[in-house]
């Protein structure tokens, strides 16, 4: 299942992976104007007309003579997604393992565990008040499933200059961060970074 999904994110089949983000989109971009009941009956309509016209006219075929009788989906009936009792055990405890561990960071950053990261999750939660005026959810969702399907794509054929761009960016945080924790201790110059560090003359 992951290799179909990086599949489909890396476009090595560009047909299923247009028709995959085309209908991701115009589906949430329909929900602006419609509930996500009719959408979703809509599409339920939309998907059965077609596969029983497939079926069908496969079966006219079959009768004709002119097929052999196979199964139009008979790949996607053969797929198995079923879970053993194991597997689903796996996967559950992940699945609280994580959502465990995901309100035990929220409750450390809510309840100042750390000052330095909560400080950082206010002024993250600042700015997403400035873009909620500005979209709502559904453009953010529209907006994150255009960037999957593209900023893999462009990350591999521009990986050197990401990289070099991301690392500059990179730095001058890890700058910040060091004047901003200098500034909490009460300022002074950064340590020295050589064995034993340098001794203050004595005048």
């Amino acid at each position: 299942m992951a290799s179909k999904v990086m599949d489909l994110i890396y476009w090595k089949d560009t047909e299923r992976t247009g028709m995959v983000l085309t209908g991701l989109v115009v589906g949430m971009l329909s929900l602006f104007q419609l509930s996500i009941i009719t959408v979703l009956s809509t599409v339920s309509v939309a998907v059965m007309c077609f596969t029983i016209s497939v079926r069908i006219y496969y079966k006219v075929l079959y009768i004709l003579n002119w097929a052999d009788g196979e199964h139009p989906f008979k790949s996607y009936l053969d797929l198995d997604i079923s879970l053993s009792g194991e597997e689903a055990d796996m996967y559950m405890r992940k699945a609280i393992v994580m959502a465990l561990s995901a309100v035990g960071s929220l409750k450390d950053l809510f309840f100042i565990k750390n000052i330095f990261e909560s400080l950082k999750l206010l002024v993250l939660m600042y700015l997403v008040t400035y873009l909620g005026e500005l979209c709502n959810g559904l453009t953010l969702i529209i907006i994150s499933s255009i960037a999957v399907f593209s900023l893999p794509l462009f990350y591999r054929q521009r990986q050197e200059h990401v990289d070099n761009f991301v690392a500059t960016i990179q730095s001058k945080i890890d700058n910040f961060k060091d004047i901003f924790c200098r500034l909490a201790q009460g300022g002074g110059p950064p340590p020295d970074p050589t064995p034993g560090g340098a001794k203050p003359k004595v005048q």
